[in-house]
């Protein structure tokens, strides 16, 4: 499959998913700045092209794993922004009843097995997820997201090594953003693309521009038919780059000027959006439309968390499992 091969509906829909993304980011970066979130929130903008690119590839009933920076993941791959925004305001009416907050949300309905706040800590329950759908002889496909800082882990190169061996259907998704928190990936690894460490288990490795969220889709698309079709897994780099801090308060006096501006230019939103005005599938007017709506889509879910009920102090130990 190629770029070219992506019809206008499917570019649209991609559009539509990132705009979604990075509007939800910018009203919870408010939202925390206003002091109406507790806990800590780690925002996506700037990354919407992975996590839209890769979760089109897949099916409903196919899994992922995510990260720290989940919110985008979990939009992406059908996530209920009503009760994501609820779980952020801590209210009884979010995915995890107010209590898992923004480093924690699971929806085991569409395949989402949890956001995770331990780096890397998703990359072998992504494993196992593959390992039960190969044992099962569905052919259900499991991704796991992670950052650059996760692929030195021993969490990696564990869970990538036994995917291999075993031929699980799994895909390795590096978000290479540039920075493990505040340490450049230039300090932290010797190889230009952090993908050639495939080649250490036999298994394929592709680093693609990960702002591009049609060279993305291609990419993920073979990587998941390869894996359904029991071939195994494949690891896939996105390069791309995170708009904000590692977390919210985070002044990012660490990146150079001219790193920053670069990356400005490199918005995924605005190469796809330019990319469909000059193919004439949209047209400014259309785009202002969709950017519109999605706004008031997330008003209403601030309302719905705003007006949600806290859960109640005896409900504290209700749903403990360990």
């Amino acid at each position: 499959m190629t770029a070219l091969e992506v019809d206008k509906d499917l570019m649209t829909k991609l559009l539509e998913k990132m705009i979604l993304i990075r509007r939800f980011e910018e009203r919870t970066k408010k939202a925390f700045a206003d002091g109406e979130m507790p806990g800590f929130v780690h925002l996506y903008a700037g990354e919407e092209a992975v996590a839209v690119g890769c979760c089109s590839a897949l099916e409903t009933r196919d899994y992922i794993t995510s990260t720290h920076r989940g919110h985008g993941h979990l939009i992406a791959k059908g996530g209920d922004i009503k009760l994501m925004m609820a779980e952020l305001f801590g209210k009884k009416t979010g995915y995890c009843k107010g209590k898992g907050g923004s480093m924690h949300i699971a929806d085991i309905n569409i395949g989402i097995l949890g956001a995770n706040g331990i780096v890397g800590a998703g990359i072998p329950i992504a494993v196992g997820a593959a390992l039960s759908a190969k044992l099962r002889k569905t052919d259900q496909v499991a991704i796991s997201f992670f950052g650059d800082g996760a692929s030195n882990s021993s969490r990696f190169h564990g869970s990538i090594n036994l995917a291999a061996i075993w031929e699980l259907p799994a895909v390795f998704i590096i978000e290479n953003n540039q920075y493990a928190e505040k340490t450049n990936i230039k300090l932290t690894a010797k190889v230009k693309n952090l993908s050639e460490r495939a080649k250490a288990y036999g298994i394929p490795g592709v680093t693609v521009n990960g702002n591009d969220v049609l060279e993305v889709y291609t990419e993920a698309c073979n990587a998941v038919e390869r894996a359904r079709e029991g071939k195994g897994p494949t690891l896939l780099e996105c390069k791309t780059y995170r708009t904000y801090g590692h977390d919210e308060g985070d002044m990012q006096t660490y990146k150079p000027k001219q790193e920053v501006e670069y990356w400005k230019g490199m918005d995924p939103i605005i190469i796809l959006k330019n990319k469909m005005i000059n193919s004439e599938v949209i047209d400014e007017e259309r785009y202002l439309e969709i950017d519109r709506a999605i706004i008031n889509r997330i008003e209403e879910a601030v309302k719905f968390a705003k007006d949600s009920p806290f859960p109640l102090p005896e409900e504290a130990l209700e749903d403990v499992y360990a």
